[in-house]
């Protein structure tokens, strides 16, 4: 009986509900929410993904938006960055970015960027469409649903608070 409650309780657990990475339905709309549901994703995260080492780092909010950086360094070396943005408008969120190589040569054209739209926020996991941010304590997960020739994945990225 108690493996059933302790299986139970992991069922319900948030953090096990964060593993799933969302999509809104064709025509659902993103619900209202305001940078201010996101403040728990301030500051310097290090970590893993994609095989290698990552830093993303989130500033607070300002002019409705919330600016932040991801590096991807495998081996040593730098492969991309993105410049990314979570923006208010219409009375709900969207997470905004683009890729730039090494180089700094972008990899989506000038005015096109990658979007995200929300679909909940349920205390300190933010599911946007394709793109799950989960922080619990110092840890911050994020999960990546990704597309390729070679089919769909969820790829995941494990981060902890960078020391001031």
């Amino acid at each position: 009986m108690k493996h059933l409650l302790l299986f139970g309780l992991l069922l319900t657990s948030p953090i096990l509900r964060a593993q799933d990475v969302l999509r809104l339905a064709e025509g659902e709309t993103s619900p209202p929410a305001t940078l201010q549901d996101l403040r728990w994703l301030v500051g310097h995260w290090v970590g893993t993904g994609l095989g290698g080492t990552c830093d993303e780092v989130w500033l607070p909010a300002m002019d409705n938006t919330m600016p932040g950086v991801f590096r991807y360094v495998k081996d040593g070396t730098l492969v991309f960055s993105e410049y990314m943005m979570i923006e208010h408008k219409d009375g709900t969120l969207k997470v905004r970015l683009k890729h730039f190589n090494r180089d700094l040569s972008p990899w989506e054209e000038k005015d096109k960027w990658v979007e995200f739209k929300l679909v909940k926020i349920e205390n300190q996991t933010a599911y946007f469409h394709g793109l799950t941010y989960q922080r619990t304590g110092d840890t911050l997960v994020i999960k990546l649903s990704l597309r390729s020739a070679a089919g769909a994945k969820i790829e995941e990225f494990r981060f902890t608070r960078a020391p001031l």
